[in-house]
């Protein structure tokens, strides 16, 4: 097994890597392609910290960053896996942490008038691929559990995640006064 620092194993020029338990298994495998996203997502929500954003949200999005990396390690460790013990799990509580934010952001935002289209400020528009990218997360997680047995606190977690990015895209538009709402029929 590969150390932390070293880079290139070569371990991966057929088409395989290893799980965290040493299984070796395809790229394309649906596994694979779950963890892959959520890693996807934390590189966008590193993006997003990168931004000036309303008091208190980069702490929070590093709180998340560490979570989802907690998240991709249980997704890359099977169930049946003697190392799954040894693995954080994501557990009803952080999904209450979520619906707290929620809440307390939601209620700072305008009503919206209408479906809120991504964009904005950058960083706004940064959430709303974030967002995005959580609910590609949520549809891989749920193509996963069809075949594997998989904690049902994941699936609760990305989907109020998906919502936070998307309240937080908003407070990041001037608390939704510099929203961009869909225009039903109209071409410019």
């Amino acid at each position: 097994m590969p150390t932390l620092d070293q880079i290139m194993t070569r371990g991966g020029d057929k088409g395989q890597t290893s799980l965290v338990d040493g299984t070796r298994v395809s790229k394309a495998s649906q596994r694979v392609k779950t963890y892959g996203t959520v890693d996807e997502l934390n590189s966008v929500l590193g993006l997003v910290r990168c931004e000036d954003l309303p008091s208190g949200i980069k702490d929070k999005l590093l709180q998340l960053q560490n979570e989802l990396f907690n998240l991709g390690g249980e997704l890359a460790t099977p169930a049946d896996s003697e190392q799954a013990a040894r693995i954080p799990n994501v557990h009803q509580g952080q999904i209450d942490v979520l619906e707290r934010w929620l809440e307390e952001d939601r209620e700072k935002l305008m009503p919206a008038q209408n479906f809120v289209l991504p964009g904005g400020t950058r960083a706004a528009a940064l959430l709303h691929l974030a967002r995005t990218v959580t609910r590609r997360c949520e549809r891989e997680l749920v193509c996963l559990a069809e075949m594997d047995p998989i904690n049902p606190c994941c699936l609760g977690f990305l989907n109020r995640l998906s919502d936070l990015c998307f309240v937080w895209a908003r407070l990041c538009n001037d608390s939704g006064n510099a929203d961009i709402f869909w225009q039903p029929g109209e071409h410019r």
